[in-house]
C-alpha cells in the first residue's frame, strides 16, 4: 500500500534553506515508499485564515485537500523571532477546515517537525512550537525532530547538505513519518 506524505515548509523565498531541508526529509519518505506532495513557497501565500469567509483561493483548497488525504506530514519552518513563521502558522490555521472530517485536523497522523534558524535558540524554540502545534491539531510528532542552525549547515539546489549527519537526520524524519503511516494503514 502506498501512503502519501505531505511536506509543508519554506518561506517567501523560493528554494529557501527551510524548503531545501523539507525536500531532503521528503526524500526520506519517498525512499520508504511514500508518495510525496510538496507545498512550499508561493503555495503558502494565503489570505489570513478566517473560518467565516466563504470559499477559499485555489492554493488554500489544494493545501486542505492535500492534508485531507495525507497519511503523514512533514512540517519545516524557518525560525522567526523564536517561533514559527507567520507563513507556516497561517497555513496550519487552514487545518481548521478539516474539523468536520472523519479524520479531523491531523488526527492519528505522524508529523515530522523541522526548524531552521540563524542560531540554536531560535531553531530549538521553533521546533518546540511546531511540536506543540502538532499536538493541538491531534497529530503525533515523530520521535525525531530537527533543530537546524543555518549558520552551521547549508543546503544546495541539487538536494545536497553540507553536513551529512544533518541530511541523515532529515531523511530519518521523513522515513519515520512514512513508516508510521504504513504501519497504521496495514
Amino acid at each position: 500500500m502506498t501512503v502519501t506524505v505531505v511536506g509543508i515548509g519554506g518561506s517567501l523565498r523560493s528554494n529557501s534553506q527551510s524548503e531545501r531541508a523539507m525536500r531532503i526529509a521528503l526524500a526520506g519518505a519517498a525512499d520508504a515508499g511514500a508518495k510525496v506532495v510538496e507545498v512550499a513557497g508561493p503555495d503558502l501565500v494565503l489570505p489570513f485564515y478566517d473560518p467565516s469567509v466563504p470559499g477559499r483561493p485555489d492554493n488554500a483548497r489544494r493545501l486542505v485537500e492535500a492534508l485531507r488525504v495525507a497519511d503523514g506530514v512533514v512540517l519545516v519552518s524557518p525560525g522567526y523571532h523564536g517561533t514559527v513563521s507567520g507563513l507556516i502558522k497561517n497555513a496550519l490555521d487552514y487545518v481548521e477546515d478539516l474539523r468536520g472530517d472523519e479524520r479531523p485536523y491531523l488526527d492519528g497522523r505522524a508529523v515530522g517537525c523541522v526548524a531552521a534558524a540563524q542560531g540554536w535558540q531560535a531553531s530549538v524554540t521553533t521546533l518546540t512550537a511546531l511540536r506543540s502545534i502538532v499536538h493541538a491539531l491531534r497529530g503525533w510528532p515523530t520521535p525525531l525532530g530537527a533543530a537546524l542552525n543555518s549558520r552551521e549547515v547549508d543546503f544546495d539546489l541539487e538536494g545536497g547538505c553540507s553536513v551529512p549527519a544533518v541530511a541523515d537526520q532529515l531523511r530519518t524524519i521523513g522515513r519515520q513519518v512514512a513508516e508510521f503511516a504504513v504501519s497504521k494503514a496495514g
